[in-house]
């Protein structure tokens, strides 16, 4: 209706409102305009995982663009122009208008979708095919704005009379860049293929990932478990192929309105069981809004690990090699039930809060050890941490005072009073001299941990087992802490 009325792009409003007297306007705003875009970006994956957002309010009249890669992608669609058709149509009924063109290089369909004029015979001018080897006669009639030039670079090369891209064609490199600069030569090499152009996707592209496309939009929680179902034997099958196990996955719900709606779930440890992966979606299916429907489901796995294939024993029952069968075998399954486990309490409770304990780089008792998420990788044990001082297994929070008593001043005490109890020593071991880390920052880890101390192991009448340190270096002695407690 503005175009029709005399208005172009770049107008003083005044001249506008002269020209249309009832014109309608809104305030420009750029940070909601880049919001929409990129989810509209986000929605484009439908088409293709390859999905960036091309500038925002960057071309003349506030336009902006994605660029998709679709190689690959064009066959699910009934080919190219069947896609181009089919990504028109939705987002004319998502209320935006658009055109969309399919070249060589990215440099091509962004000038072709800009500046081209349809062919009179076009079934759909909105959009345009072109067939390879149709780049650079595409390009010759178009405007040197057509390869994402500057209004100032586009105003020079007016000047001197180029007026279209085929005016640059017999130019020579050499020739552009000293009035130019060498951006010029590049977007024409790029437009034309000469030199590579990446497109740097929103999203990472997962390695392995399954799609499913439903006949009428689905919204019923039993009808995205079924599709959900349909989709996780496909994934663990291309996995199975890769040697790979899924450490996280994506569930991708592409909606009617335009949306996305993305659920990610991890696993401690690399998996392709479908039933164990379908477990781990449990109730989060029936949380997922739904909105006026899913058009389009998508399941991927961003991060996967090497996974050999099980070995079965001889009786044939699916265990893993090494597991034993009967009464001896509690505690193997036990223990290949556990990543399980982790994997059921991540997905109920969020993975940030189910953590495990990681060994860390150092010899004071309370910082030896670290809780970490359980589903990040860390550091394994180590069979040489077994075979060094003799740990108790359980420590104290925090090592609690007690009053000793010592025979001589490096003795092990005869007798300590903790929590009102009095315990007498009848058989001890140590001392066990500890020092202070001097590289860490006293001030943020408090003065005890600043300081030497001498452990002892000492057993009470009553067979009790009981870890104590006494600090040492002082003039009076030191004080003594009990640490931990054996078993």
């Amino acid at each position: 209706m503005a175009e029709r009325g005399g208005l172009a792009p770049g107008m003083p409003l005044a001249d506008a409102r002269a020209l249309l007297p009832g014109l309608r306007t809104a305030a420009y705003d750029p940070s909601g305009d880049a919001a929409a875009l990129t989810r509209l970006a986000d929605w484009c994956g439908r088409y293709s995982p390859w999905a960036a957002v091309d500038g925002c309010g960057c071309d003349i009249g506030g336009s902006a663009g994605i660029l998709l890669d679709v190689t690959g992608c064009a066959h699910l669609f009934g080919g190219e122009a069947a896609l181009l058709s089919d990504l028109i149509g939705r987002l004319q009924r998502l209320g935006f208008t658009a055109r969309a063109a399919l070249a060589e290089t990215a440099g091509a369909a962004w000038a072709v979708a800009r500046y081209a004029v349809p062919a009179d015979d076009s079934a759909d001018p909105r959009l345009t095919v072109l067939p390879p080897g149709a780049t650079r006669a595409a390009l010759a009639p178009l405007p040197p704005a057509a390869l994402r030039l500057a209004p100032a670079t586009c105003e020079v090369l007016a000047r001197f009379g180029l007026r279209t891209v085929g005016d640059l064609f017999d130019l020579p490199p050499a020739a552009l860049a000293p009035r130019f600069g060498p951006h010029l030569a590049r977007r024409l090499a790029a437009a034309l293929g000469g030199e590579a152009e990446s497109i740097s996707p929103r999203q990472p592209v997962p390695s392995f990932l399954v799609r499913q496309v439903f006949a009428e939009p689905i919204a019923a929680a039993e009808d995205i478990a079924r599709g959900l179902d349909g989709l996780l034997p496909r994934l663990c099958r291309t996995l199975e192929t890769a040697q790979q196990g899924a450490r996280r996955l994506e569930l991708a719900l592409y909606r009617v309105d335009g949306t996305v709606r993305r659920l990610f779930l991890g696993a401690s440890r690399p998996t392709r069981d479908p039933a164990h992966l379908r477990r781990l979606f449990g109730t989060h299916l029936e949380a997922i809004d739904p909105g006026f429907g899913i058009e389009v489901m998508t399941l991927s796995a961003p991060v996967a690990d090497a996974l050999s294939a099980l070995q079965l024993t001889l009786s044939g029952a699916g265990r893993e090699a090494g597991t034993g069968a009967g009464r001896g075998s509690a505690a193997a399954d036990v223990i290949g039930d556990l990543p399980a486990l982790i994997d059921r309490l991540g997905s109920r409770l969020g993975l940030e809060n189910v953590r495990a304990l990681a060994p860390r780089e150092s010899h004071i008792p309370e910082r030896a050890v670290a809780a970490v998420p359980a589903l990040v990788p860390h550091p394994a044990w180590s069979l040489s941490a077994a075979a060094g001082p003799v740990r108790p297994l359980r420590l104290l929070p925090r090592p609690e005072p007690v009053e000793a008593v010592a025979l001589l001043p490096d003795h092990p005490p005869a007798r300590f009073r903790w929590r009102r109890l009095l315990h007498r020593i009848v058989r001890a071991e140590g001392p066990e001299r500890i020092e202070p880390e001097w590289w860490i920052d006293a001030p943020a880890v408090g003065p005890e941990l600043c300081a030497a101390r001498d452990y002892f192991r000492l057993e009470a009448e009553d067979g009790r087992r009981y870890w104590l340190y006494r600090t040492a270096g002082q003039a009076d002695g030191g004080r003594w802490f009990l640490h931990g407690l054996f078993a």
